[in-house]
């Protein structure tokens, strides 16, 4: 949970320091300015206070549980809470994400880890998730969307230091086993994913499919190497296939590192 508090900190300064240009500044994120996706990261912990904390949920979800209803309904929400918020100044969103950020925060904390999580990690292939999960996964969110506000405005080194970058990573990665469930390869081998600066990763085929491991000895049969500051992006969805295949490393049986230029750790 003290992560996100740096988080939090973290885009304040940021926010702070732009001028009324920089708000409009477009982002990664297609047809979102700058104000834009902090008005996004502000929905995020309104609607997650409203709907998980006080149980209040408005209108129909999504047509059916199908992961393609879902991605639908939530650009839905997304889009028409954006459009209304840009009546905001930027110094009211500023105060809105300083006055609520403490409330989500102490909210998420709160939860027990190892209890069922209202919503599942559609991205990591699981139907039921826990807290600790659901957590994690919010930290990402946080993460890669100050991410897109810094990437907007050349400032991007700071989320960028291991402590911060590290778990964002950890926790995306957690939906490699499900984007290789269909791959073949015999049991024991290995695929290594390396991110300079920031670690390295083992995906081992056991009899049963694909497991994240620490195995950083093993002999692998597969590498994958990715600049740290394009993995977040790839993750995302925002790092277009022929940029990616220009900047991640690939070596060994194509079958088992190509799959890994399509994975994605975000609703779309």
């Amino acid at each position: 949970m003290p992560l996100f508090l740096v988080l939090d900190d973290l885009l304040v300064n940021v926010l702070r320091g732009l001028s009324p240009a920089d708000w409009q500044r477009p982002t990664l994120a297609p047809g979102w300015t700058v104000q834009d996706v902090a008005l996004h990261l502000l929905d995020g912990s309104l609607r997650s206070l409203s709907m998980l904390r006080d149980g209040h949920v408005a209108g129909p979800g999504p047509a059916s549980g199908e992961y393609a209803d879902v991605v639908t309904y939530l650009n839905q929400l997304n889009n028409s809470w954006v459009q209304a918020g840009r009546r905001l100044s930027p110094a009211v969103l500023l105060s809105l994400l300083e006055h609520i950020g403490p409330q989500y925060n102490a909210f998420l904390a709160q939860l027990h880890p190892a209890a069922p999580a209202a919503f599942s990690v559609a991205w990591a292939g699981e139907e039921r998730s826990t807290n600790h999960f659901h957590v994690a996964r919010e930290y990402t969110e946080k993460w890669h969307h100050q991410q897109q506000i810094r990437q907007a405005v050349g400032e991007e080194t700071p989320l960028l230091h291991p402590e911060l970058y590290r778990p964002f990573l950890e926790t995306s990665l957690q939906a490699w086993p499900f984007q290789y469930r269909a791959v073949e390869a015999p049991v024991g081998a290995v695929v290594r994913l390396t991110v300079p600066g920031q670690g390295s990763w083992e995906l081992l085929r056991t009899a049963a499919g694909w497991e994240l491991v620490y195995l950083p000895d093993a002999t692998a049969v597969a590498q994958i190497e990715i600049p740290a500051p394009l993995a977040w992006r790839l993750f995302t969805k925002s790092l277009p296939l022929a940029e990616a295949r220009q900047a991640v490393t690939l070596e060994g049986p194509q079958h088992l590192t190509e799959p890994f230029l399509q994975l994605v750790t975000v609703m779309a």
